[in-house]
C-alpha cells in the first residue's frame, strides 16, 4: 500500500505511539519513517528534508497536531502534503476546524493496522484529486454523497479451555453477536492481534499455558489489541486477582459459574461504547467526505464560472479600446461591469474561505488600480443616482502625462475589496455630498476613501470583523471583514479613521506598489 519509496513523518509527543505507529507503517511496507515529538519539531524537518506523508497527534505541547496543520497549509512548499490527523479525544467542533484547515483525513483511536492503511490511501487519493486540475464536464463526476453503511454485528471472542464453558457463553451471545471462541491463550492473540479484533474478549483467567493475565499483558502491548476491552470471567475471587486484573487494562470482572441475567448487561454496555466508537469515527468521515465535495464545487466553481467571465472582461477591454461610439462603449462598460460583479460574489464564496484557512496563494500581477476604481466608480455612479453623490477619484500631484502607478496583487482581488468598500461609502454618505478617492504615492500605494458620516462608535472597535454590522436591516457584517481579508492576503494593510468634528470617515487601504517601470 505505502511504497517503500515514500517518506512518512510521525508527530507524538509519546515516544511508545510514536514507536506503534512506525511498526504498523513497516507491516504495511513503509521503509523510510521520520518522527517528531511536536509540530513545532516537526515542521523543522519538513522544512528541511522531503516528506511525502504526515501523521501527527492533535494534543502536543510546544506546538499542536492543528497549529502543524495550519503551518503545513499556509507553506507553498509543503501546502499539498497528505495530513492524517490521529486523535483519541476531541468535538464535532475541532473537528470542523481541522477540516476547515485542509485535513485529508482523520483517524480515531483506537485503530488497527487494516483502518490505517485504508485512511492512508484515502488520504493519498484526496491529495492527487485535489491538486488536479478539474475537467469541464467535472460537474457530472462528482461522487454522491456517502450513504451510512449498515452496522455490523459486534464481534465477541470468548476464551476459556473448557469445552462446557464456551458453549454456554457462545450460545448465550450467539443471536446479538458475532462470536469467535479460542480454547487457549495463543489462539485468543492470534484473533486480538489479526487485522480483524474483536470488540470484546471474555477472558479466563485459569487456563494451562498461558494464562488469562498473560493474555491480557500481550494484548496491551500491540496495537491492534491493547485498546480491546477485556472483561475476565473467572472463579477467582480474591482482591489480589482482582487487582492484578484491573491493572492490565480489565474493564470488569464476572464470577463462575455465570450468571446470564450479570453478564449479558455489562456486555451490552461495554459493546455500546465500542459502537459510539465507531460511529464517532463515521460520523467525523462523512463530514470529511462533505468538504471534499465541497472543494470539487468550488474547483469546478472556479475554473467553470471564473475562467469564462474572465475571457469575457479581457474581450470587452479589448473591444472597449477600439473605436465605437459613447453609446456602445457605455454598454460594454455595463457588461464589463455585470461580469466584474459576478466574479466579486465567486471571489466572495470560494477564496474567501480559502484565505480564513490559510490555503490561499497569492499570484501576484500589476493591476491599474486608477482605471480599476473608476470603472466601480461608475457602478455606483448609476447605482446610487438618488442620493446625488459626487465619487472622484484624485490620483494626487501629477504631471497629466504621467501614468498612475500601479499596484502588485491580484485584479480581481482587488476589484472586490474596493467594490465592497465603495459600497458601504455610498450607503453611509449622506445625500448631495462627497466621496473622495485618493491614490497617494509611495511603496506601498496608499488609496485612502472618505465619505461624510462617521462609524457608529458601538461597532468602531470591531470595524473588521465578521458579522459585525448596525443600522443596516439588510446588512451582513461581511463587506469590511472581506475586504480586510482581501487586503492582509496581498501582503497589503487597511485602516480606519473617524474624525467626529468633521462629521468623516477614511478607510485607507495600502498594497504594494509594482517597480516594474
Amino acid at each position: 500500500m505505502t511504497g517503500k519509496a515514500m517518506t512518512f513523518l510521525i508527530v507524538d509527543d509519546f515516544d511508545s505511539m510514536r514507536q506503534v505507529t512506525a511498526t504498523l507503517l513497516r507491516s504495511l511496507g513503509a521503509a523510510s519513517i521520520l518522527m517528531a515529538s511536536n509540530g513545532a519539531e516537526a515542521l523543522r524537518l519538513l522544512r528541511a528534508q522531503p516528506v511525502d506523508v504526515i501523521l501527527s497527534d492533535w494534543n502536543m505541547p510546544v506546538m499542536t497536531g492543528l497549529e502543524l496543520l495550519k503551518a503545513v497549509r499556509a507553506d507553498q512548499r509543503l501546502h499539498h502534503l497528505p495530513f492524517l490527523m490521529i486523535t483519541a479525544e476531541t468535538s464535532r467542533q475541532q473537528i470542523q476546524e481541522a477540516i476547515a484547515c485542509g485535513v485529508s483525513e482523520l483517524l480515531i483511536k483506537p485503530y488497527t493496522a487494516a483502518l490505517l492503511a485504508e485512511r492512508l490511501k484515502r488520504a493519498l487519493t484526496h491529495k492527487a484529486r485535489k491538486i488536479t486540475p478539474a475537467p469541464a464536464s467535472a460537474a457530472t463526476q462528482i461522487a454522491p454523497p456517502p450513504t451510512a453503511k449498515k452496522s455490523e454485528r459486534a464481534t465477541i471472542l470468548i476464551v476459556d479451555d473448557t469445552p462446557d464453558n464456551l458453549h454456554l457463553l457462545a450460545n448465550l451471545f450467539k443471536t446479538e453477536y458475532r462470536v469467535q471462541v479460542a480454547i487457549n491463550g495463543e489462539q485468543a492473540l492470534g484473533f486480538c492481534q489479526s487485522d480483524s479484533p474483536p470488540d470484546l474478549v471474555l477472558l479466563d483467567i485459569m487456563m494451562p499455558g498461558m494464562d488469562g493475565f498473560e493474555v491480557a499483558k500481550r494484548m496491551r502491548s500491540h496495537p491492534n489489541s491493547e485498546n480491546i476491552p477485556v472483561i475476565f470471567v473467572t472463579a477467582m475471587t480474591d482482591d489480589v486477582a482482582r487487582l492484578q486484573g484491573l491493572e492490565l487494562g480489565a474493564m470488569d470482572f464476572v464470577t463462575k459459574p455465570v450468571n446470564p441475567d450479570v453478564l449479558k448487561p455489562r456486555v451490552r454496555n461495554f459493546l455500546r461504547y465500542v459502537e459510539l466508537h465507531k460511529q464517532l469515527q463515521a460520523d467525523y468521515d462523512a463530514m470529511l467526505e462533505t468538504a471534499h465535495l465541497r472543494e470539487d464545487v468550488e474547483q469546478i466553481t472556479r475554473h467553470d464560472l471564473k475562467a469564462p467571465l474572465a475571457g469575457i472582461i479581457g474581450l470587452v477591454q479589448t473591444l472597449a479600446d477600439g473605436s465605437m461610439s459613447s453609446a456602445q462603449l457605455t454598454q460594454l462598460r455595463l457588461v464589463e461591469d455585470t461580469a466584474l460583479q459576478t466574479i466579486n460574489m465567486i471571489n466572495l464564496s470560494s477564496e474567501l474561505y480559502k484565505i480564513e484557512t490559510g490555503r490561499f496563494q497569492l499570484n501576484a500581477q500589476p493591476v491599474q488600480i486608477g482605471e480599476l476604481l473608476q470603472r466601480i466608480i461608475e457602478v455606483f455612479r448609476n447605482m446610487f443616482a438618488v442620493k446625488q453623490l459626487t465619487l472622484v477619484v484624485e490620483p494626487g500631484p501629477k504631471a497629466a502625462n504621467q501614468a498612475i502607478p500601479q499596484v502588485l496583487g491580484d485584479a480581481m482581488l482587488c476589484y472586490s475589496l474596493f467594490h465592497n468598500l465603495l459600497k458601504n461609502a455610498c450607503e453611509a454618505a449622506p445625500e448631495n455630498t462627497r466621496i473622495w478617492i485618493a491614490i497617494d504615492e509611495g511603496n506601498p500605494l496608499s488609496i485612502r476613501i472618505q465619505n461624510q458620516g462617521v462609524v457608529p462608535v458601538e461597532i468602531r472597535e470591531r470595524f473588521f470583523e465578521k458579522y459585525v454590522t448596525l443600522g443596516k436591516p439588510d446588512g451582513t457584517g461581511l463587506g469590511t471583514y472581506s475586504a480586510k481579508l482581501l487586503t492582509e492576503a496581498q501582503h497589503g494593510r487597511i485602516n480606519l479613521e473617524v474624525v467626529d468634528s468633521k462629521n468623516q470617515t477614511t478607510i485607507t487601504v495600502s498594497l504594494p506598489r509594482f517597480m516594474g517601470d
